[in-house]
């Protein structure tokens, strides 16, 4: 390999970029190794076991890829293959059919997909083009939507995984935090309804003393008035008495 300054940068990015072969078999620390190369990584996806014509093909379109287009590609692409869609799956967070290809871009956690079926190497190399010049749709990222969408597939793929593994080992351990919890929000609920109801009958019972206490007021005042009226009255009679004794 021939370093060129002017073309390839500082000598150590360049190194880095060269440090792996044309194609590999790649696995997860494979991948994560890859991403400090800066490159996007062109996946035949297949499984090694099985000998179909189409698992092969898709494994020989790369390699002639990787080996016949050297040249046009290999500062931005590194080419290979993976052996089952398990780790694949996880890091997409969505479930590939295998055979098939994906190109990943490890920086950003973006993904490409071909929007055709990949017959030969001449639609291989239309799509690592598309992908150049930005018309192929990137799929994923590491945006807000996507890291939400993270949290949730992590979470569901840890608890399938503990399920599948340990069912009652999983139900203890997510059902005992889940019982608890209900426990308490029974409590809460039960404690806020003996609540509202002793406030309602303090307000009933406030409520009649007001009633009884108007009612009182009530009487008090009919009685001030016949008070009043029998004083009056018995004024009238004391006048009218001393005026049959002045007639008199």
């Amino acid at each position: 390999f021939f370093f060129l300054e002017y073309e390839d940068g500082d000598l150590s990015s360049w190194i880095n970029r060269e440090r792996f072969q044309g194609y590999l078999n790649v696995d997860g620390f494979t991948l994560y190794e890859l991403g400090d190369t800066g490159k996007l990584v062109a996946i035949a996806v297949i499984d090694d076991k099985n000998s179909s014509v189409e698992h092969t093909r898709l494994k020989t379109i790369i390699q002639e890829v990787a080996r016949d287009y050297r040249d046009h590609f290999h500062r931005d692409f590194q080419f290979g293959h993976m052996d089952g869609n398990d780790y694949i799956n996880s890091l997409l967070m969505d479930d590939l059919t295998i055979p098939t290809i994906v190109v990943l871009n490890t920086s950003n956690q973006q993904y490409f997909l071909p929007d055709r079926h990949i017959e030969n190497t001449e639609d291989m190399v239309q799509f690592i083009n598309n992908i150049l010049d930005g018309t192929a749709e990137a799929q994923g990222g590491d945006g807000l939507l996507q890291r939400i969408k993270r949290i949730i597939y992590d979470a569901k793929s840890t608890v399938v995984s503990v399920f599948k593994s340990s069912p009652l080992l999983g139900c203890f351990l997510f059902g005992l935090p889940l019982g608890v919890i209900s426990i308490m929000c029974y409590g809460i609920c039960t404690a806020d309804t003996d609540g509202g109801i002793d406030e309602h009958e303090a307000a009933k019972k406030e409520n009649g003393d007001r009633e009884l206490t108007d009612e009182g007021s009530e009487e008090e005042q009919e009685e001030e008035k016949n008070g009043k009226y029998t004083e009056l009255s018995d004024g009238e009679l004391k006048q009218k008495d001393i005026m049959e004794k002045k007639k008199d």
